[in-house]
């Protein structure tokens, strides 16, 4: 079996307290972010890290699970949109400076790899396209990419520096061309389109990458099971 480690802290950068489950005992770091509403320890009950077992077990990997916030930002309908924006702006410097600073030096690199299922995709895509010289690899599995449903008619530079598909075209940061980029999908997943289209703009813009699509399966954890250890498997 592969170790298991929970950890619980007060985050200084988001006032509160944060929770997250750690996954083997030395490797390369993967930061994992949970789909919507799901929690540090969702890839857990739904076996996305049991799928990993092999990689786990063998000190390839250590999987980082962080909580989300994402009834406090972009699904919070209780506040305005700008307040959605910038909390989760605040939770994006958290994993910067209270996860991904910590253990990016675990490589030589100096980078993490990103994943997340549904929209712990978006997620891991933000993140990565936001912090180039921070990740190396970047695994979406039927991911979205584009977060203006959230907020309306509003927009602002959180909303912009927040929504890859507005804010990608414009950047040039040399790591971008470095990173080793995997958008999981398939025929039957309802974000499909939005794969395709994401794709399209890498493509656009000369970023090398996989758009990844699979057979006639749903989006859901099966498919995600069956992408996670094909794609670890591609480190190097």
């Amino acid at each position: 079996m592969y170790k298991e480690e929970f950890f619980k802290w007060h985050s200084p950068t988001l006032s509160m307290e944060m929770k997250m489950l750690v996954f083997g005992h030395s490797g390369y770091p993967v930061v994992l972010f949970p789909t919507t509403m799901g929690r540090y320890y969702e890839v857990k009950d739904f076996k996305l890290v049991d799928s990993a077992k092999w990689f786990l077990e063998n000190g390839m990997i250590q999987i980082f699970c962080p909580d989300g916030i994402n009834d406090l930002s972009w699904y919070n309908k209780e506040v305005h949109p700008a307040h959605r924006a910038h909390n989760h702006n605040c939770y994006d410097q958290m994993i910067v400076n209270e996860i991904v600073d910590k253990v990016r030096w675990n490589t030589p690199s100096g980078k993490v790899a990103v994943a997340g299922p549904s929209f712990g995709g978006y997620h891991a895509a933000n993140f990565a396209f936001k912090h180039p010289e921070k990740v190396s690899h970047l695994f979406s599995m039927s991911g979205a990419f584009d977060i203006k449903s959230f907020v309306g008619d509003y927009y602002d530079d959180n909303v912009y520096f927040n929504n890859p598909v507005d804010y990608l075209p414009n950047l040039n940061h040399p790591d971008l061309w470095k990173m080793k980029i995997v958008l999981g999908t398939s025929e039957w997943d309802i974000l499909k389109s939005e794969n395709e289209h994401f794709s399209h703009i890498l493509n656009q813009k000369g970023i090398d990458h996989w758009l990844d699509m699979r057979g006639w399966v749903e989006h859901d954890w099966p498919l995600w099971r069956e992408m996670f250890p094909h794609y670890l498997s591609l480190m190097n």
